[in-house]
């Protein structure tokens, strides 16, 4: 690296640091830190543990944030006083060692970036991956089948729990939908990225004449509903269905009319369920499933509108494509929103996905 880079690097650095500082509105969080540090200190604080936990939590997401930009402060202008030293007096071991904590800085900036776009407190939550087939039968399950795969190996990478809600089978092979909860913190902030219609084009092993063919699936996530957020639901405002369970679970699931479907009639979103052991079970896990669904169009209500004030033209990404799985006649896997693409696509399809999670992350924080 040569002393006018480093120069050059940490101006564009700092730029965009304070950027980023005047979007985050530090002085506010700055402030909320210290309204919640004197709330803790209250002797009564301890008296209702589950809102003492739940301010804790805020505390320290907010102090996160505050604290990685402080830290990142820090590092620009002593990389600063850094460039000026050598300005005076050239020092090459100096300059070495400058450059190696200019590329770390850079990877902790990376990192910033992520963090703020993962600093709702939405994005914290466990996540609800729901996938359908596109048009195209047989194809189209199967697809629908290998990106619950890629998933499902994603979340076992990150250490994640995996938990099918509701699973129907195709009926030659594949998966007609699935709806699977993941376990994790960060989970949703992370797969909101991956929401969309995906595309896939090989070879087929369904067609006897080994044509190419394009098939797709359409990948929806939410947040799963929790008791910290207030969602009133009327018991008029639902029509509940019963049906038999079918697909994986075992005998048992078969035996009774279990699963649950649930309608709400004024938005006229629907849940089904049919993992738990028994009707209640089902009943219970449809309705936390239908207020995640509330949720969500709550979330997207709310960013639709400070888009709108904010005067941004942003496509709807529900039922658009965003990324390009090609097997055949060459190995790429490319999103279209970002750009971001590999070669590698068994690694991506045994869920190696944080390339592209954390494109798609810096891509919004850049718009």
């Amino acid at each position: 690296m040569e002393l006018y880079e480093l120069k050059q690097g940490v101006e564009t650095h700092l730029a965009k640091l304070y950027q980023l500082g005047e979007s985050l509105d530090l002085a506010a969080r700055r402030h909320k830190i210290e309204e919640l540090n004197a709330q803790t200190m209250q002797e009564d604080f301890w008296s209702d543990p589950h809102s003492a936990q739940q301010m804790l939590r805020k505390l320290n997401s907010i102090k996160d944030v505050v604290n990685a930009y402080n830290h990142l402060e820090t590092l620009l202008h002593s990389l600063q006083e850094t460039h000026d030293l050598l300005k005076s007096e050239m020092d090459q071991e100096i300059m070495e060692l400058a450059g190696e904590e200019y590329h770390e800085m850079e990877k902790t900036f990376d990192d910033f970036e992520i963090k703020i776009l993962l600093s709702h407190e939405y994005d914290h939550s466990n996540a609800i991956v729901e996938l359908h087939p596109g048009a195209g039968g047989t194809e189209s399950m199967d697809w629908t089948e290998m990106l619950y795969r890629m998933y499902s190996r994603w979340a076992s990478n990150k250490g994640f729990k995996v938990t099918v809600l509701d699973y129907l089978a195709g009926e030659e092979a594949g998966i007609k939908s699935v709806t699977m909860l993941i376990e994790g913190d960060m989970a949703y902030g992370y797969l909101k990225a991956e929401k969309g219609v995906h595309r896939l084009v090989r070879i087929s092993p369904f067609d006897a004449g080994a044509r190419r063919h394009t098939s797709f699936a359409s990948v929806d996530v939410m947040p799963q509903f929790n008791d910290e957020i207030e969602i009133d639901i009327k018991p008029e405002d639902l029509i509940v269905e019963t049906k038999r369970a079918s697909g994986a679970g075992g005998q048992h699931i078969n035996k009774t009319d279990s699963a649950v479907r649930m309608v709400h009639k004024p938005t006229g979103l629907v849940a089904t369920c049919q993992n738990g052991r028994s009707q209640h079970e089902n009943r219970e896990e449809a309705l936390r499933i239908l207020k995640s669904r509330i949720y969500q169009k709550m979330i997207e209500e709310q960013e639709a509108k400070l888009a709108a004030i904010k005067g941004e033209q942003k496509a709807n990404e529900w039922g658009s494509q965003i990324r390009s799985y090609v097997f055949h006649p060459y190995s790429l896997v490319k999103d279209v929103r970002t750009g971001y693409e590999t070669g590698n696509v068994q690694g991506v399809m045994d869920g190696d996905l944080d390339e592209f999670i954390y494109a798609y992350l810096k891509s919004q924080i850049q718009s």
